[in-house]
């Protein structure tokens, strides 16, 4: 296809098995890394490790996140979308082998560092791609079906790892392999290159001007993500929970993201959005506390709570962004994605870091606390920011995307 036949950019000539094919391949991924997330605290445990190790694996985990916000635009920009995409899968890839060749704390610490890098890269690859080719009528339900598709690869892998001997490189051989099978869409796609995204601009100020709740929300549930989805399986496994036990434990958590941003998105857009991140923060609150009374409890019980406490804490990440992009301008979405991206990798790593220094010293049901605190310092600022100021109209709030804190921010689409 030549330049001139070439379709404009999202009109109805977009090839739908391309489409599909990204998606396709963001799912494949997505398998692999919620099979890692669940076997490295598990693997950690079952040699003797201390549950301080699998905490700065996470935390290393935020670091690399952060250098993929700062360069995958960079990168893109000299090669392409579809050459990034394949030097994301090899660095992950890479990764999983390196976790693969022995239990050893260190190198998985680079290893994850590795894989933060690669799979923050890999989204803005994915979701600028997305934006590009598909119009703006279908555009919300594309990229709800990409991260319903993600966040559902992510309980299917962390399930998976149940069935699988972690005495063995088994696992990270299955990950490397549903890495490997998530490149050949992207090969075989007809979809034309997008223009590449913009560089990460970081305008802190300028985003607590337009959306005070939007900022707090980012910071907030980077730090809630990672202790929340993060540190569960190092409480579980250092509790004496068995493999297939933390197996459901993690399958559960993803699925309780689609169960609470489905009505919670559908009542934000009829309400003023701040009112309902205020009942997901208390939500949180009540999850944690009961999560610290039952700890121990019931399999049962346990995945119930943690279904709760994670499907509102994640619910958090999609409103305050959709809260924040109602208050932004047209000019503004991507300076503002820029940051509440940066913002919310920045507390990813923070807390990480302090919920690691809090086990050594209090044990791995610390981060019950600090997930707690998290929550209820930001359900008190919105509700003072409700106070302090009016409501958007709910005919002047744009539509609602399912997305997981697990995910960085939707790429904006570029001017059609």
């Amino acid at each position: 296809m030549t330049a001139a036949s070439a379709p404009a950019r999202g009109d109805a000539e977009t090839p739908v098995a391309g489409v599909a094919g990204v998606i396709l391949a963001m799912a494949l991924a997505a398998i692999g890394n919620g099979l890692m997330f669940a076997y490295i605290p598990v693997r950690l445990g079952a040699e003797g490790y201390a549950p301080t190790w699998a905490g700065l694996i996470l935390t290393a985990l935020s670091a690399g996140g952060i250098a993929g916000c700062l360069l995958t635009a960079w990168l893109v920009r000299r090669v392409g979308h579809a050459r990034a995409y394949m030097v994301f899968s090899a660095l992950i890839v890479l990764s999983n082998a390196l976790v693969g060749m022995a239990v050893d704390p260190v190198v998985w610490i680079v290893a994850r560092a590795l894989y933060g890098f690669a799979i923050c890269g890999m989204f803005v690859v994915a979701q600028s791609w997305l934006n590009d080719a598909v119009g703006n009528t279908i555009r919300g339900r594309v990229m709800a079906i990409f991260y319903v598709s993600y966040i559902v690869g992510l309980g299917v892998g962390s399930y998976l790892m149940g069935f699988l001997d972690i005495s063995t490189p088994m696992a990270p051989i299955a990950g490397v392999a549903f890495t490997a099978a998530s490149i050949l869409p992207v090969g075989l796609t007809q979809l034309r290159q997008p223009p590449p995204p913009q560089g990460a601009a970081v305008a802190v100020r300028e985003a607590w001007r337009i959306s005070p709740v939007g900022v707090a929300g980012m910071l907030a549930v980077g730090g809630l993500s990672m202790m929340i989805a993060g540190f569960a399986p190092i409480h579980a496994t250092a509790s004496g929970y068995s493999q297939r036990e933390v197996a459901a434990l993690m399958f559960a958590m993803p699925l309780g993201t689609l169960v609470f941003q489905i009505p919670f998105g559908w009542i934000s857009d009829r309400t003023d959005r701040r009112y309902v991140l205020i009942v997901a923060a208390a939500l949180v609150v009540v999850a944690g506390l009961a999560a610290s009374r039952f700890d121990g409890g019931s399999l049962g019980l346990m995945i119930a709570i943690y279904l709760v406490w994670s499907g509102a804490s994640e619910s958090i990440y999609s409103l305050s962004s959709a809260h924040a992009n109602d208050r932004a301008s047209k000019e503004e979405l991507v300076r503002l994605s820029g940051t509440m991206l940066f913002l919310w990798s920045v507390s990813g790593f923070i807390v990480p870091g302090l919920g690691t220094a809090l086990t050594a010293a209090f044990g791995t049901a610390s981060f019950m606390i600090v997930a707690i605190v998290i929550a209820a310092l930001f359900c008190a600022f919105t509700i003072w920011r409700v106070i302090r100021s009016p409501r958007v109209p709910a005919d002047e709030t744009g539509a609602f995307t399912p997305l997981s804190a697990q995910t960085p921010l939707p790429v904006p689409p570029a001017e059609q």
